[in-house]
């Protein structure tokens, strides 16, 4: 039985919130992914890469899966009718209903994370709590069927946790291999406590200014 899996798509989205899990996903058996926006038309990305959808969110059926990714175009969506609205809409029966880096936020505002452990990248972490979600400082974080991945990369571990739910463990580890996902990053920076206080305030600091814009859109739905 085919497994229907629909993924976000929208402007100023971090293209590897998106790429890295779809990689993964379309590898399992029996699987078809939708790319999914308002309309067909080339969706620019954060970084300027361009990729098109597949499915107008008007015409998207009642999917297995959906998967949010994250990136800077989050920010106009939190208050976004149509967005939130196909969001509620698919969880409804969804079986599992999942996120990747701040695409977790867009699920907090929809009110799919209420009562719910989850994370999202290091530097907005804290900001779960204001979805009425419990954040939780984990790689990926799987609550009964909500799965959230934590920045950018962690996308490959969400993915693979989600096949290995969705199908085996066997079924992802296929996928790892095949893929030859075995991490040795040049320098052990990834997370704020390896990288050290004075990198970790840098790096902080440029994100500060979307920080506050979540921060701020959060706050006025609550």
């Amino acid at each position: 039985m085919t497994i229907s899996i629909g993924m976000l798509l929208f402007p100023k989205i971090t293209q590897l919130d998106l790429t890295g899990p779809y990689e993964v996903l379309a590898r399992m058996p029996e699987v078809q992914i939708s790319l999914l926006w308002k309309s067909l038309d080339p969706v620019t990305a954060g970084t300027g890469l361009t990729i098109l959808p597949s499915l107008r969110l008007a015409e998207a059926p009642q999917l297995d899966v959906l998967v949010v990714p994250g990136g800077f175009g989050v920010v106009p969506l939190l208050d976004d009718p149509e967005v939130l609205a196909f969001l509620r809409r698919q969880a409804l029966t969804a079986r599992y209903v999942t996120a990747v880096c701040t695409g977790s936020l867009l699920l907090g505002a929809a009110g799919l994370l209420e009562g719910y452990e989850a994370t999202t990248h290091w530097a907005y972490h804290e900001l779960l709590a204001l979805c009425g979600a419990t954040p939780t400082k984990k790689r990926v974080v799987v609550d009964r069927n909500r799965i959230t991945g934590g920045g950018v990369t962690a996308g490959i571990d969400f993915a693979l946790r989600l096949v290995a739910e969705l199908s085996s463990e066997d079924t992802a580890r296929g996928i790892q291999l095949g893929l030859e996902y075995d991490p040795e990053p040049p320098f052990r920076a990834g997370t704020p406590e390896l990288a050290g206080e004075a990198l970790t305030a840098l790096v902080r600091a440029g994100l500060e200014p979307s920080r506050e814009q979540y921060a701020a859109r959060l706050k006025q739905r609550r």
